[in-house]
């Protein structure tokens, strides 16, 4: 546990967890940390409503990760946070989601423990809870799911893409993050390891934003209905993702004809 008493040259950080995008589900402790920031840095995914709650006169840092084109590193990220707090600042580390859900807030604590600086963490509601909701689909139901997992579709090295699949697979509920660019492996590797094909699969894209689109099908007809979909989207597999064409609240299912390609991306971009 970290003794602040030891480390009070240093500032505070605070690693805040924005929420899924519609600024309104961040928590109130995460507002009134960043109301008191000298040092905001924040990520790609974070609604840009947020920064307002800041004050006039705090620095704000941009780190947001794109895919697949040049972006600030995980470390440059730690130096630049250790670094603040060095100058005894309040630093505001404002991650989309959830800080230790898939946002790497495991490794900036590491960072910052090593150098003796205290930190808070400020739990946010992670999309793989966000996007299943605000597309109708329970993740656990009496009857038909114990149980929710919830896994990165996304890795470094590929061969570690699948790691432990073979449990994962048969989960009752599988929420994939960052799946959208390996989603037709995903769909395969599922299928192979004895996943039946006609098992339900959602997929929720911008999810608590206005312009939400959720697509439904099955692991054997998703692929080609989700073509003109785009990252940020959270994938949900298993029963309860069909509950989306019956409990839709937000926005309602977009109905995709895979035999009319232009009908979709009609659909999906207008």
């Amino acid at each position: 546990m970290i003794n602040r008493n030891q480390f009070q040259r240093n500032g505070t950080v605070y690693l805040v967890g924005a929420g899924p995008g519609d600024p309104d589900l961040i928590t109130l402790r995460g507002i009134n940390t960043i109301k008191k920031s000298q040092v905001l840095i924040y990520d790609r995914l974070v609604n840009p409503d947020l920064l307002s709650y800041a004050p006039v006169n705090s620095e704000r840092i941009y780190v947001g990760k794109r895919p697949g084109k040049p972006s600030v590193s995980q470390e440059q990220i730690n130096g630049i946070i250790v670094a603040k707090a060095k100058e005894g600042k309040v630093v505001v580390r404002l991650k989309g989601g959830d800080p230790f859900v898939f946002g790497r807030g495991g490794e900036e604590c590491e960072a910052l423990a090593k150098e003796k600086i205290p930190f808070e963490i400020v739990p946010g509601i992670s999309s793989a809870l966000a996007a299943p909701a605000y597309a109708g689909i329970p993740v656990t139901h009496r009857g038909k799911a114990r149980s929710f997992t919830v896994v990165t579709g996304y890795t470094r090295d590929k061969k570690d893409l699948f790691k432990n699949w073979q449990h994962i697979a048969h989960a009752d509920t599988l929420v994939v993050l960052m799946g959208m660019k390996n989603l037709e492996l995903i769909v395969t590797q599922l299928v192979l390891l004895g996943r039946k094909p006609e098992t339900p699969v959602a997929i929720v894209e911008k999810a608590s934003y206005k312009n939400q689109i959720t697509i439904t099908g099955t692991l054997e007809t998703i692929i080609d209905k989700a073509q003109y979909l785009t990252p940020p989207a959270t994938i949900i597999i298993g029963e309860l993702a069909s509950m989306a064409d019956t409990l839709a609240w937000f926005t309602e299912p977009v109905d995709v004809d895979i035999n009319k390609e232009t009908e979709i991306q009609s659909a999906v971009v207008g």
